[in-house]
């Protein structure tokens, strides 16, 4: 029998290309197959979401239903639950294709693990695997297939153990002419007792970090009624938290070391598997399937006919909804006067892709000086209105004075003041003169009071709303703090937030959760709490769905507010005289950081090699690192965030350039390329020839946030389509923007966190590392009638990164 259990990612790409062919090609197709899913609220396919998957047509090799089934994959979507969809919608050609293909896969439920044994001691390598009746199993050690003995099993059995048995062992699973092999285990000989499987870092003795399972749950069968009892034992450091999980859905109230369950029913069979968490590490426990039944697996009285997860609760229709959803995040890291932080490009790209999945208008920015600060706010305003979902994100420096938060720009003094820094409560009481529906701040700083800055400020009394919710990465009159060291990925705020931003629950509940999490963590106990505080006495919830009250035109116009800062040039190829054509492509880093490629389209035969580089920049306005440019990699071009899907294969290599701080470009965007050649019969002579380019001004330039402007507090200040005066709309509002490419790009970032800017001897506490989502940002301009705008999409968790790392005590973080 199938494994139907599964992720819809396990299947291989043939199978799902060829699913998506028939889904393509029906009437019964991919758009039916997004309404089905929809009714789950794991599954729900955003406007936007649905608009990429349309695009994909566009394509030579595109497949909209293929698109769609990665976005599936990516929500730990199951091959059950993709049956019982196809089901509904009567497709019988994909249902029979599906379950064939399912039946005839063989797929490797239990990996073995690495191992470390004593002289002398037993060590059993198990490997179990689904699939088709008749699988047999052969083991290797290196490439020597290992003959006699268990080794022809599914459990190899090492005993006794000796150094002949150290080293690497696989296994190879076998149906006919196919196989698949499982994962590499490594066997190590020791003389001090410890094992290590399911580690994420290893805790051999004199270690400092890490987080490895000793005891993993087991298989079984029990009769309804029975108790179902499954533990999950680890050693770790910091100490673990743990998440059970039953047919691949989270079990919320599931979270310690032990399952249990009093009175199992049918429900309650299925898959289980635990992850085990600190703040630094993550790993899995090895799923586990309960059979439920009257008697024993064997006994022929019941069938089990449901495999699909259980569906989630689902808010009744009368809940609480948007009228539209709008952030802006802002992450200041390079300071000219005060310590330069490293965390908030993670923070800010991280929750930026969390948010686009959940129906924002994100709109992230890296670096704003105070007048930038100040006009992105002011635009930032512009989208908000009555029943708007205001979300405004900062990580950087900043200080608390008589109950006021201040926001610290890049360019503030030595002994800045608030006349040098954005005062949040000013900024809320401008949210509130919208009419906002939901008003959250997230605030990644330091909240200590500024001794430079007596003045008690005076932004206006707020308005007696209940819609306002305040999350404070850290208490009153304490320090937010960053981790000094290499190779990390998000700040301790972002690392719980990200677990929970997407929960559908009130917003003050996910955060309480998120400060609960934090308050488990050992290493956070005493130094640094979340503080909520929230007057919000609706269940507004960010996962709200958006329920637009505004006429067409007005919709349209909000639409094309937000799309302006999301422009792209769009790709072009240029044909030189020579018979070379270069492409020229163009991806969105963050709202104001692209990334320029250039790749060899096509070449005669007499040309021997050539290669396309950018030059003559302007001098003004964009932030670009010379010796950076033109590299054949995005990590080589100055990015921490490796591009994906929309920028060249490998076999297809270019050139990368990355332009910086384009909200301080005043003009439009020139540059020339210079294309390099040889002739395969002259000896070592290059030739050159240049092409002058001008791609207008892309992304957020178009905004002029250099330049100052009046605050608009009126709700009646809102643009419409008629009002140009508007600074969004200075550039041709009636003109045919060209819709953006997608852009790609994941990320594998060293982050640190957030410390107040005075400089004083640094305490010092530790780091290590958190997986990092590898979002996308995709900003696709329609025309300016009212059609949705793509804002991004998210990749799947295979593009996530863990890289160990050393923890000891607190001696590694720092605070100023």
């Amino acid at each position: 029998m199938g494994d139907w259990n599964r992720n819809l990612g396990t299947l291989s790409e043939d199978a799902l290309s060829r699913l998506g062919e028939i889904l393509d090609n029906c009437t019964r197709g991919w758009r039916q197959l997004a309404n089905i899913a929809n009714e789950h609220p794991q599954f729900r396919c955003s406007e936007n979401e649905l608009t990429s998957c349309s695009v994909q047509v566009l394509s030579p090799t595109g497949s909209p239903a293929r698109y769609l089934l990665a976005r599936l994959a990516d929500r730990s979507c199951s091959l059950a639950f993709l049956l019982s969809c196809l089901k509904k919608m009567d497709n019988q050609h994909a249902v029979q294709y599906l379950t064939a293909t399912v039946m005839e896969n063989i797929h490797i439920t239990v990996q073995p693990q690495s191992q470390q044994a004593l002289e002398g001691g037993r060590v059993v390598l198990a490997c179990r695997a689904a699939g088709p009746a008749g699988l047999s199993y052969q083991w290797f050690r290196g490439k020597e297939q290992i003959l006699g003995g268990s080794g022809s099993a599914a459990d190899l059995v090492l005993s006794p153990l000796g150094p002949v048995h150290q080293g690497h062992y696989i296994c190879r699973v076998n149906h006919g002419d196919t196989c698949i092999f499982s994962q590499w285990a490594h066997i190590q000989f020791s003389r001090s007792e410890f094992s290590s499987p399911g580690c994420s870092s290893t805790l051999f003795p004199g270690s400092k970090s890490g987080l490895c399972i000793t005891r993993q749950p087991q298989s079984q069968t029990v009769t309804e009624g029975d108790s179902l009892f499954l533990e999950c034992l680890v050693e770790a450091n910091p100490p673990a938290q743990f998440h059970w999980h039953h047919n691949m859905n989270a079990m919320q109230q599931q979270k310690s070391s032990v399952l249990r369950i009093p009175a199992v029913t049918t429900t309650d069979r299925g898959q289980y598997s635990c992850k085990v968490y600190n703040l630094f590490h993550e790993i899995w426990s090895n799923p586990v399937q309960i059979h439920i039944g009257p008697s024993s697996l064997s006994d022929g009285s019941w069938t089990e006919v449901d495999t699909a997860p259980p569906p989630r609760h689902i808010r009744p229709k009368e809940s609480l909804y948007a009228t539209d959803k709008v952030a802006l995040l802002i992450g200041n890291m390079n300071y000219s006067h005060h310590i330069q932080l490293s965390a908030p490009m993670a923070d800010v790209h991280e929750l930026a892709n969390l948010l686009r999945q959940l129906d924002f208008k994100v709109v992230s920015l890296l670096d704003l000086n105070w007048q930038e600060m100040n006009s992105a706010v002011t635009e930032f305003l512009l989208l908000l209105d009555k029943g708007v979902y205001g979300l405004l994100y900062f990580a950087g420096h900043g200080y608390e004075n008589y109950g006021n938060s201040f926001m610290v720009p890049i360019d503030a003094p030595a002994s800045y003041t608030s006349d040098h820094c954005l005062c949040v409560q000013s900024v809320l009481q401008r949210m509130q003169e919208r009419e906002t529906g939901l008003n959250v701040f997230l605030l990644d700083m330091c909240r200590k009071r500024n001794p430079n800055d007596d003045v008690i400020p005076h932004s206006g009394p707020l308005k007696v709303t209940a819609n306002i919710v305040f999350g404070y990465a850290t208490c009153v009159d304490a320090e937010a703090y960053e981790v000094k060291e290499d190779n990390l990925n998000n700040g301790i705020f972002i690392s719980f937030l990200k677990q929970r931003v997407c929960e559908d629950e009130k917003v003050t509940v996910m955060l309480d959760r998120v400060a609960e999490d934090m308050g488990r963590c050992e290493l956070m106990r005493g130094i640094q709490a979340l503080e909520l505080r929230s007057n919000l006495s609706e269940r507004r919830a960010l996962t709200d769905l958006i329920q637009s009250t505004e006429s067409p035109t007005d919709h349209s116009a909000r639409n094309l507010q937000w799309a302006i800062a999301h422009v792209l040039p769009k790709s072009r190829t240029l044909h030189f005289e020579c018979g070379v054509q270069v492409q020229i492509g163009f991806a969105a880093e963050f709202s104001n950081i692209m990334i320029i490629y250039t790749r060899i389209l096509e070449k005669p035969k007499e040309i021997m090699s050539c290669s396309a580089e950018l030059i003559d920049f302007p001098e003004e306005g964009v932030d670009l690192d010379l010796k950076k440019s033109n590299q054949g990699s995005v990590l080589e071009a100055g990015s921490l965030l490796p591009i994906m899907e929309i920028l060249p294969p490998a076999q297809s290599p270019g050139l990368y350039t990355r332009l910086k701080s384009l909200q301080r470009l005043k003009k439009e965007l020139t540059f020339t390329v210079c294309l390099h050649y040889r002739y395969s019969n002259m000896d070592d002579e290059e030739v050159q020839d240049m092409r002058r380019v001008t791609v207008g001004k892309p992304l957020v330039s178009k905004l002029n946030l250099h330049e100052p402007r009046k605050p608009r507090s009126s709700s009646s200040d809102r643009p419409s389509v008629n009002a140009p005066e508007t600074s969004m709309y200075a550039e041709d509002l009636g003109q045919d923007f060209p819709a953006s490419e997608t852009s790609s790009i994941g990320s594998a970032l060293t982050t640190s966190y957030y410390s107040q800017t005075t400089r004083e001897q640094p305490r010092s506490y530790s780091s290590a590392t958190q997986r990092v989502n590898i979002p996308e940002e995709n900003a696709e301009l329609m025309e300016c009638a009212p059609q949705p705008l793509i804002a991004s999409q998210s990749l799947t968790q295979s593009h996530l990164t863990q890289d160990p790392c050393s923890f000891n005590d607190k001696n590694n973080f720092h605070t100023y």
